[in-house]
């Protein structure tokens, strides 16, 4: 039984924990644009050059 008093605070440490990263990385836009990486993949490599370039400007 003394473990459960170990245990329960851990679960809650870790599930605040968690829930502190999903936030700060829904705020710094980790999760703004979820389609386009699965898409360039299929890209050219002169369409990815052009992104690139365009992104630095």
């Amino acid at each position: 039984m003394s473990i459960v008093y170990v245990l329960v605070p851990f679960a809650l440490l870790m599930g605040f924990g968690f829930l502190w990263m999903f936030v700060a990385s829904a705020r710094s836009g980790q999760f703004e644009d979820l389609v386009t990486p699965a898409y360039r993949i299929l890209m050219d490599e002169t369409e990815l050059k052009k992104e690139k370039k365009n992104e630095q400007v």
